[in-house]
């Protein structure tokens, strides 16, 4: 892909989560929406007329056939992920699929394997970690603002947001708060403060699935964590990261809330607080890293190479994978 030519994406899927990454697609730059498929037609056509997508599709495989579409928004259940990103990299097609990339570990490298095998591009639907804002926060972190990092906490959870036929109520399908928004709060204390090298979690379950998620980790140089997720607390996306002379407090790192600025707060030890506001569209900017696209010279190189995401989903994947051994056996789990 390059930043010369049009990328035409099509969409597998017409779940809640679909309405909203369709959007950002398209009004990106340089990407259009060409099909859209669903395995029951009507809905298709229903969806495609609602977003203007000229192309209807009834099912997975016709999508993937079509000589108009070059990248696609796997945005199925957690289930279906491996298959349909694997079917994606073999017929040709870039890859942007709905977090979890998948449901363990193993599964997520098959992805990746063959992404590789047939030189496609692929990245997980986390669009927080393509926010300007987050760049920021490595900098505050690197200049040593904070002090030294000794505990990072983060929150995620939001009160029953579930529809008729919710797969996040199916173990089956990759139900449970773990896959879903734990992905946030464990990806979150990887992203910042690197693989754990021990984890501990409980869980309240209901009906096979993880409604309420609490889990501590131990990280390397003597820094810890906790992490809560949850679908029976108010909605929550937050995080701190506390060090010996700061903390940096943001409070909607997963995606910034309605008609706010993105923002974090620094506490000082003497009390004193300093706001930070920022602006940027985390998921444009995710998919025009995927596309190649690059919106200035400055982000060419972190544009094109997608490793560093790629890598934080599969050690994410295998931070879930220890933290549901966790609330399995009861007893810590190394990784």
């Amino acid at each position: 892909m390059s930043d010369s030519k049009i990328i035409r994406f099509g969409v597998l899927g017409t779940g809640r989560i679909t309405r909203r990454l369709v959007a950002d697609l398209q009004s990106t730059e340089n990407i259009e929406v060409t099909a859209i498929a669903s395995r029951s037609e009507q809905r298709a056509r229903w969806f495609a007329d609602q977003h203007g997508i000229e192309n209807p599709v009834t099912t997975y495989q016709a999508l993937l056939g079509r000589d108009d579409v070059d990248a696609v928004y796997v945005a199925l259940p957690p289930s279906m992920h491996t298959e349909w990103s694997c079917a994606a990299a073999a017929a040709g097609k870039h890859v942007l699929c709905e977090k979890p990339l998948s449901m363990d570990t193993e599964s997520a490298l098959r992805i990746d394997e063959a992404c590789q095998k047939s030189g496609v591009r692929w990245l997980d639907a986390t669009a927080w970690l393509h926010h300007e804002r987050t760049e920021a926060f490595k900098q505050l972190i690197a200049s040593g603002r904070l002090g030294s990092i000794g505990h990072i906490s983060a929150s995620v959870s939001f009160y029953r947001p579930f529809l008729t036929d919710e797969h996040r109520l199916d173990p089956a399908m990759g139900g449970g708060c773990l896959l879903d928004l734990g992905w946030y709060v464990a990806g979150m204390v990887n992203f910042f403060g690197g693989m754990p090298t021990r984890v501990y979690a409980d869980a309240v379950i209901e009906n096979g699935v993880e409604m309420r998620l609490t889990g501590m980790m131990w990280l390397p140089n003597g820094v810890t964590a906790t992490i809560s997720c949850g679908y029976d607390t108010a909605s929550r996306k937050w995080f701190e990261i506390a060090g010996t002379s700061a903390s940096l407090i943001c409070d909607d790192f997963t995606r910034p809330w309605p008609d706010k600025p993105a923002r974090c707060w620094i506490h000082e030890a003497s009390g004193d607080v300093e706001s930070l506001s920022f602006t940027g569209h985390q998921e444009r900017r995710m998919i025009s890293r995927l596309a190649g696209i690059n919106s200035s010279e400055d982000e060419k190189a972190s544009q094109c190479d997608l490793s560093v995401y790629q890598s934080q989903a599969i050690t994410t994947h295998r931070i879930l994978d220890a933290l549901k051994q966790s609330v399995k056996t009861g007893v810590s789990c190394k990784l």
